[in-house]
Formats: C-alpha cells, structure tokens, sequence
C-alpha cells in the first residue's frame, strides 16, 4: 500500500512538473508527449503535418466544448502535378469526414465521444470512449475507441487505425458499412493526365464483440494516376512498422541528452519534422518545406542554406542523397555570363522560379554546399559540389558594391520587408563561405594561390560589413540591416551565426529586447506583429555561440516550452500571421542547429576534423551529442562541468574508442580530428 501510495505521488508531482507555465501537453517517459483532456482545457484546435516519400498530411485536428474529437484531413500529393505546373501545383484533397459517425452499435449511432487523450511521437493517437443506446438505456461510456494517424513511408496513402474495445459486461453488435468514396480530375486538368483520389474502409459487415474484445480496422485515404492500380489494401503492420523503423532511426541518432527535458524533446522532434519531409520524385529525391504548397521543389535558402548542413549529423542516407541532389539542380544553371541561379527549382525539377529575383541566392548555396561537403566528411562528393562552390563564391564578388558588400535585389523574406541594395545576410553568408571555401580547398588539394584569394576577400568582407552595416540603431550598439534602415530588425543576428562578434553584446540586447522580443519569438521587424521562426532561430543559436549563454539559454527555454507544450505543437512553424504557422520542415533543422553549432559550437575544418567551442550554462553540469554522424564517423560529445568551473570535453568514437579527453576553460575552443 505505501509503495502504491508513493507511486501515486509521484506520478502527481510529474504531471505537474510538465504541466506549468500553461502547458496544454507533457512529457511523457517514452518520448511522446500527451494532452488529457479536461473541461477546463477545452474546446481547442491545432494543425499538424506528416510526410512520407509520396505524400504529406495535414491534420486539422481537436476536441469540441463537448469533449468529441473532429478531424479535418488535408492531403497533398507532391508529384502528381497539374496544370500550370508551378511551384504550388501539388494534388491536393481534403477529407472532412468523421469514420466513427459511419458505424452503429445494437443498430444505432455512437453517441457522446469523451476524448481521453492525445498523444504524439510522429504518429498521433486519440484515445476515446463512446455511449450507446441498447434498448431503451443508454450505456455510458460502453464502447473504447483507439485512433492511431500517420502517413506511409514509401506509398502514397494516408493511414488511420480504428481499434473498437467493449468494455461493458454484455456482448455487443457492430456493424461497419462498405465505405469507399472517389474524387477524380479531369484528364486535361494534370500533367500526367486524370488522377484519382480514394478513400475506403478495410472492412466491413456485422460484429459481435464478447466483453473486453476488440474489433480492428483501417481507413485508407490514397491518389494515383488514373491508369495505375487502386490502393485496395495495405499491410497496415508493415506500414506502422515502417514508420515506426524510421522515428526510431531518427530517435537513435544524433541524441541530445541536458539537464533540461523540454530541449532535449524539442530537439527530439525536430529531427522527425526536417527529416520526413523528403519527396521521391522524378527529379530525384527532394525535401521540401511543406506546408500545402512547397513540394517537389527546392530552395537556395530552406533547402541550400538551412538544412542540407544539418544532414550530415543525423546520419538519414536519404537525407544526405536529397541534400547532394539538390546541389547537383542548383548546379544546372551555372552559366559563363554569372547571370543569377533560380532562387527555386521546381516541379520535380522540370521548371524554376525567380520571382523575387537575385535573394542573394548565390551567397546562399555557397554557405550550404561548403558547410554541408566539409560536414559530410565525402573527398568525392565534395570534388562535385566544388565548382558549383566556386561558381558561387565568383558570382558574389562580381556583385560587390563600392562599400564593399554584396549587393542584391531582394532576400529570402522576397521583398514582404525592406532589404535595401545590399542586406547584411548576404554578405554574412558570403564572408562564411569564403571561409569555408579556404578550409575545404585545403582539403581538395586546390592551389594554395586560389585559396589566399579567398581568404583576402574573407578579411576585406568582414572589414567591409563593419563598416557598412555596423550602427548604432534604436539605443544599441549593433547593425542596420540595408543602408538607410533605422529601425531594428530580426536579421541583425547574422553575424554571429558566421563568427563575427565585434558587435555581439550590442546585438543581442537588442534581439532580446522588448522591441524585438516576443512570446512568439522574434519579431521581423520592431513595432510590427509579424513573425518569422528562421530569424529567431538563427538569433537563439547566434547568440550561445558568441558566448551570450544566460540569455540566449533563457529565451531558448521559453521559445522550446511554447512550441512543444503550448497551443501549436510541437515543432518550430515558419509565421505568423502569413501561413497560418505551418509546420514547415527546413525550419526544424534551424533548430537542431542551435545545439550543434551553438551550445556545442561544432565547426567543421576539414572532412575529418571540426573546431569545438562549447558553451555549457552555468546551471548545467553535462550536456552531451552521442551518435553523431558527420565526417562519416560515428562519434559522440560528453560535455562536464568540474569542480573548479572546468569543462571536461571528451570526443569518442564508435561509443568507445577515444578521440580527445581534455579540460578546458569556458570559452575555449578545441580541435578535433576524427
């Protein structure tokens, strides 16, 4: 009894530990996180995406004041394309139908659903109970009813489980109808001609469930091209283990273990969201941001610069064959006249689009193809990307201004705000680049006279962004983001994400500042309500690496719990109020990234080798990395803190097999050679 007691206490104080701060959800021991409902927590609504390699899913998805669960689904079928062919002209279907509604039990209808909880770990599960009439009672509460939703790995269907439970003393009759319901297009209307939507139930007839027994089927929601076959079944075992094979892979590698439980889930979690969203079409295989519109397609700065660096450290072959794909469409449009690479390559890679003009696109693939090759740790994969390197690095310093920084029509936020003829993030991804390059060469055996170019430009950019873009704007010793800008904006984080520092205390009081800050993150630009994700993310993980920690762990904190535990969960979203917060999928890398390169401050120098700054808070002990897999190594980062304030830094390799076991002081950087 006293055990029984204890045990009840403590699961008590770890419901509320997780339950603070006007959390919605929590942590559970499994990884996954859970909403209970209660009244007091209800109605509410939220949207979530899913990815497989043939499509993606967005779930419009809650509970009604009534505590019954309503489910709008959204399906997107990234290669069947139609007419015009453009970047957002993806087969799309939405389904707003509730199964439940399609079965009676003793021949009439389930009545008063009572969500008991939601929970999410890359497939999302509902667990409710049904009343029913039997005669003239009601039975309250008669019928369990456990959801499980989630996408195919490698097919391109939606998968929804349906497990029926009597919980009551007396046998019950279920009947499911034949349910099956198709959309078509016209054959006009797609590019690979008529297209067909479907959506059935595996199963269907009378049932009659003995008390505690249970009565399994699926629902099935696919596209196809008219004149391929119909998805009439699947192996719904072979499905959920496929899925569930993938989120454990993702879960195994590249794990963050801290002191602090939300981190270490958020970070959980955006390894699946940047992971998924990975397209197999007919221009190879593509990641894509998501959202209902970007599929099949790529982009200089989602794909380019924000996440093909991250790949290499989580080890997803299929991942790192989609970064490396999407380099090789980049290096297409190469051409002798230096006129700009599409900001976009689209439509399975049969189209582009450069609506925003040169974004600085140029400084953006160079930044991702040399951060990514030096990460990888490939010799051959990085003598590919080379010229495309190249090619970039020279497109960029054909567009320096007099002042000596680059300059450009627009950039990625494609003239939504002002960015003026040379913006700062192009010329900080430029100077990283250069720099990069220098490192990268060494490795490739290019001529020591080619890289001291490089390294020359680096220095005179460098000198050239302070001189330009440093300012004293709104009280703070920082920078303006263009020439003639006076008010604060989010981007000003830049130079700290690529090593600049001059001006980093300045810098990031005025991020962190109530001009800028808010319960949303960043705001873009002071005195608005808009807010990008990207930017606040690149100020997060500029900000530790500077060796501003207190704050930047700070607001770490605070923007992770809102994003994983609050109203809209629970991965990072791309803005508000433009796109509704989509879930869209680069921005997950962006935040992995704070960790890798911010808290750990890994810098990769060399295919087998990387600088490490770590930058442990100061009410950590630990924090470790282990199954890292960049450099085609597998090794792992322990992190402590010792008694004189030291930090223990050791780097081992295949889980035994030491690298480097050191003390160093806070702030120290170490090389590492794998």
């Amino acid at each position: 009894m006293k055990k029984q007691r204890f045990l009840i206490i403590f699961l008590l104080l770890h419901t509320y530990m997780f339950a603070q701060n006007g959390d919605r959800w929590s942590i559970q021991e499994d990884g996954c996180i859970r909403w209970v409902i209660e009244q007091g927590n209800i109605p509410h609504a939220d949207h979530l995406e899913m990815s497989g390699q043939m499509l993606s899913v967005v779930l419009r998805y809650g509970v009604d004041a009534e505590g019954a669960f309503h489910l709008n689904r959204s399906l997107v079928f990234p290669m069947l394309r139609m007419k015009p062919n453009k970047t957002q002209s993806n087969l799309k279907q939405r389904f707003d139908v509730s199964i439940p509604a399609l079965i009676t039990v003793e021949d009439k209808s389930l009545t008063n659903e009572k969500v008991k909880e939601i929970t999410f770990d890359g497939m999302l599960k509902v667990e409710s109970s049904f009343s029913y009439i039997s005669g003239r009672n009601q039975v309250n509460d008669g019928i369990k009813m456990t959801r499980r939703l989630y996408p195919s790995a490698l097919s391109p269907f939606y998968c929804e489980e349906y497990a029926l439970e009597n919980t009551k003393e007396k046998p019950v009759t279920i009947r499911i109808p034949e349910w099956k319901i198709a959309y078509s297009t016209p054959d006009s209307a797609g590019v690979y001609g008529a297209y067909k939507v479907e959506a059935l139930l595996s199963k269907n007839g009378t049932f009659v469930l003995r008390p505690g027994e249970k009565l399994e089927f699926y629902a099935l929601f696919s596209g196809r091209k008219i004149n391929k076959s119909p998805y009439l079944n699947a192996n719904m075992i072979a499905e959920q283990d496929a899925r569930k094979k993938l989120l454990e892979q993702w879960s195994n590698n590249l794990v963050l273990s801290t002191p602090d439980t939300v981190l270490n889930s958020m970070f959980a979690f955006a390894k699946i969201r940047g992971a998924e969203s990975i397209y197999r079409t007919k221009g190879g295989l593509m990641h894509g941001p998501g959202g209902e519109s970007y599929y099949a397609a790529i982009w200089a700065n989602d794909q380019a610069e924000y996440i093909n660096p991250f790949f290499p450290y989580l080890g997803y072959d299929v991942a790192n064959e989609s970064a490396l794909n999407s380099f090789r469409h980049f290096a297409r449009f190469m051409n002798p006249e230096y006129k700009p690479i599409p900001s976009s390559i689209i439509s399975e890679g049969m189209g582009t689009w450069h609506g925003a003009k040169d974004r600085g696109d140029g400084s953006m693939i160079a930044y991702g193809a040399a951060r990514y090759a030096l990460a990888r740790g490939n010799k051959a994969e990085a003598m590919e990307l080379w010229p495309l390197i190249e090619w970039c690095l020279e497109f960029c310093n054909r567009k320096l201004t007099p002042s000596g920084v680059v300059a450009s029509d627009s950039d990625e936020l494609e003239n939504r705000f002002p960015a003026g003829d040379a913006n700062l993030t192009t010329s900080s991804l430029y100077f990283d680049a250069l720099h990069s390059a220098v490192l990268l060469g060494k490795e490739l055996g290019i001529p020591a006279s080619k890289l001291k170019i490089y390294d020359q430009q680096a220095k005179a950019l460098e000198k050239a962004i302070e001189k330009h873009f440093g300012y004293e704007i709104e009280g703070f010793h920082s920078y303006r983001y263009y020439e003639g800008n006076e008010i604060l904006r989010s981007w000003i984080c830049m130079p700290l994400t690529v090593g600049i520092y001059t001006r980093a205390k300045g810098t990031v009081d005025a991020l962190f500042s109530p001009r800028l800050w808010t319960d949303n993150g960043l705001l873009t630009q002071a005195g608005t309500e808009t807010f990008w994700d990207r930017s606040t993310l690149y100020a997060l993980r500029g900000s530790i690496a500077a060796g501003e920690v207190a704050k930047g762990i700070s607001f770490l904190k605070k923007y992770s719990r809102k994003r994983l535990l609050g109203d809209h969960v629970p991965y990072a979203i791309e803005a508000w109020p433009e796109g509704e917060q989509r879930h869209l999928s680069a921005e997950s890398g962006l935040y992995c990234r704070i960790y890798t390169e911010g808290l750990f401050g890994i810098r990769p120098t060399g295919l087998r080798k990387f600088d490490m700054t770590p930058r442990l808070p100061q009410d950590w002990n630990f924090m470790n990395l282990e199954n890292i897999k960049a450099h085609e190594t597998n090794y792992s980062i322990f992190i402590n803190r010792l008694n004189n304030n030291l930090l223990e830094v050791t780097v081992t390799k295949n889980n035994q097999q030491p690298v480097i076991k050191k003390r160093i002081k806070e702030g120290e950087k170490i090389s590492v050679r794998l």
